[in-house]
């Protein structure tokens, strides 16, 4: 079995972009924690086709941002510009451009086995993640505050 590297994104943002205006789609696997659960660091893979007009309320877009950061985070506003956030967040990230679009997420492999962003299970995971947010941010702040006055 061969040897898995590592290639950092503005490595291969060249080739995928080649890809994606050639109207393929690429596959990447996420690094980081912001998209858990849905999405876990190596584990998962995704699945992004090129982005054709505008994008709606979660959908999960690969942006560049400003300071030339990559990011694949789920819409959550839409206005004259975009509001993302990680699945695991709960900072929202105003003012994402069409322009800093890159991709779409079109679907992800979870254990091998391919899930579509259109298929109703996912629809209902996104809408449920979104609205119990306020819930698992009063979770966390409750837990942090009896590890600090329990510890472990």
């Amino acid at each position: 079995m061969g040897q898995v590297q590592q290639v950092r994104m503005k490595d291969m943002m060249p080739l995928m972009k080649e890809k994606l205006a050639a109207g393929q789609s690429v596959q990447l696997s996420p690094v980081g924690i912001s998209m858990l659960p849905m999405l876990r660091q190596g584990k998962d893979c995704v699945i992004l086709k090129p982005v054709s007009g505008r994008l709606k309320k979660y959908d999960i877009p690969l942006y560049q941002r400003d300071d030339g950061h990559y990011v694949l985070h789920r819409i959550i506003k839409v206005g004259e510009t975009y509001t993302c956030m990680g699945d695991n967040q709960f900072r929202e990230e105003t003012g994402v451009r069409q322009d800093q679009l890159i991709a779409v997420v079109s679907g992800f492999t979870r254990d091998g086995n391919y899930r579509s962003v259109e298929t109703l299970s996912y629809r209902v995971y996104c809408r449920f993640w979104h609205y119990t947010r306020p819930v698992r941010r009063l979770y966390r702040a409750v837990k942090r505050r009896l590890h600090r006055i329990f510890g472990r």
